[in-house]
């Protein structure tokens, strides 16, 4: 991008975070001195400007995906992340993102850092992480949720209370097993250290261009993790008790009719997600895993 064009930097965060109001407030005043232009997601304004009553300067209020924007800018933790890459979607504009949340895998941005790393984006100091994204289709082309694409992972899973569910899985077109289980997860590099990790799932490096199954609390303890090219297509077939289940797509859930047959495949883009040279991969998981750390 040519240095003397005005770069437009879009907002997304929850509307219920007091805690935003501060990091709002740092960051409107960096990209002010930089003469940059602010467009904000319209219920994150509304947020400011009524709930917690804030003179809040922004260039725009945009609503939907009505916006255009050299960076994205997610103010939250990894789940508000998620959203504002499927918001994003095919724009491919890159997404930095502020944690505000707990853990940060994705959002790597702390508080503390927020004046350093926007300075880093003005220098043209940073590099740009792409990740897979995958997508979920059905063979009723039922509406799935507003997006059907994730950055972190799709799931499979039983609902409330019911019994464990059989899920038929076949990897381009060849039948694999028929899990008895609470569910499957599917999981791309970015959501290894999310839904499957607690499940059990191995954590898998970027750029290796995989995907994962991970079963849910499994009937069979021979059942483990199966780890796929990110090209092939998985397809599942959900048979349960009370006739019906649950799709989660990054968290945003869909029931679904038994007999239902779930496509999932890669999407046709990748996510974008700023990076500043300084905490690369392996750093960032071993500081959130606190590998190493002695706790006597």
């Amino acid at each position: 991008m040519n240095k003397k064009d005005i770069m437009r930097f879009a907002f997304f965060g929850n509307n219920y975070q007091t805690k935003n109001t501060k990091v709002i407030s740092d960051v409107l005043q960096i990209l002010k001195r930089y003469k940059a232009q602010v467009l904000m997601d319209k219920p994150f304004y509304e947020f400011f400007a009524m709930q917690q009553d804030m003179d809040i300067d922004v260039d725009e209020v945009f609503v939907g995906d009505d916006f255009s924007a050299d960076f994205a800018v997610s103010l939250g933790g990894d789940g508000t992340l998620l959203k504002t890459a499927a918001r994003v979607g095919l724009k491919n504009i890159p997404i930095v993102g502020v944690n505000t949340g707990r853990l940060g895998f994705l959002a790597d941005v702390n508080t503390t850092e927020i004046e350093k790393a926007f300075t880093n984006i003005f220098e043209d100091n940073y590099t740009i992480d792409d990740h897979t994204v995958i997508m979920m289709k059905t063979n009723t082309n039922e509406i799935v949720t507003t997006t059907p694409y994730a950055l972190n992972d799709i799931a499979l899973l039983k609902r409330d209370h019911a019994s464990m569910i059989s899920i038929e899985t076949k990897i381009n077109g060849k039948y694999v097993l028929t899990y008895q289980a609470d569910g499957v997860i599917v999981t791309t590099p970015a959501g290894s250290t999310a839904y499957s990790l607690s499940n059990g799932g191995p954590i898998i490096a970027p750029n290796t261009n995989t995907l994962c199954l991970t079963a849910v609390a499994p009937h069979s303890l021979n059942v483990r993790p199966i780890v796929v090219p990110d090209d092939c297509v998985i397809t599942m077939k959900v048979q349960s008790r009370n006739h019906s289940f649950l799709a989660a797509i990054d968290g945003r859930s869909v029931s679904l009719h038994d007999g239902t047959e779930v496509k999932i495949c890669k999407a046709p883009y990748n996510a974008k997600i700023v990076r500043f040279s300084e905490r690369m991969y392996f750093a960032r998981l071993r500081e959130k895993m606190m590998w190493g750390l002695d706790q006597r």
